[in-house]
């Protein structure tokens, strides 16, 4: 899925909600990043069932291997293991979604989760250490 169809998919999805409140730009593309992470997740679980022949195998937190439609497993694995991490620290994951997902800056992500900079960038690390030992084992 190219970045177009996600932005495109992830609009068709917020534009719905007749409810929805945004406090600011940067609380919009949190709930955007979420809304990516979600869309991205249900199509590598479309790719990846069984009727259209998906096993799963290894991997890597890498940006090319998440993008690419062939690989589902990798992005269900990162989303199973960023799942875990909200378990342990919803924070963590938080920042995870919204940096990875959402490719908001530190500074967005601060000024979204009520937090500074330097914590976020402290939580970044631990997440990326925490995500990695989850997708190890």
């Amino acid at each position: 899925m190219n970045t177009t169809a996600l932005v495109n998919e992830a609009y068709l999805k917020l534009v719905d909600q007749s409810r929805a409140h945004w406090n600011d730009r940067v609380h919009f593309l949190a709930v955007a990043a979420l809304a990516m992470r979600h869309i991205l997740t249900d199509r590598a679980k479309a790719r990846r069932s069984l009727k259209r022949g998906g096993d799963r195998h290894r991997v890597t937190l890498d940006d090319s291997t998440i993008a690419a439609d062939d690989a589902p497993d990798a992005l269900l694995q990162i989303t199973d293991a960023l799942d875990r991490v909200a378990i342990i620290d919803a924070r963590l994951a938080r920042v995870v979604e919204y940096r990875f997902f959402g490719g908001l800056s530190n500074e967005e992500i601060a000024t979204v989760l009520g937090i500074t900079e330097r914590t976020v960038e402290r939580d970044w690390i631990k997440a990326r250490m925490l995500l990695r030992e989850m997708l190890a084992a």
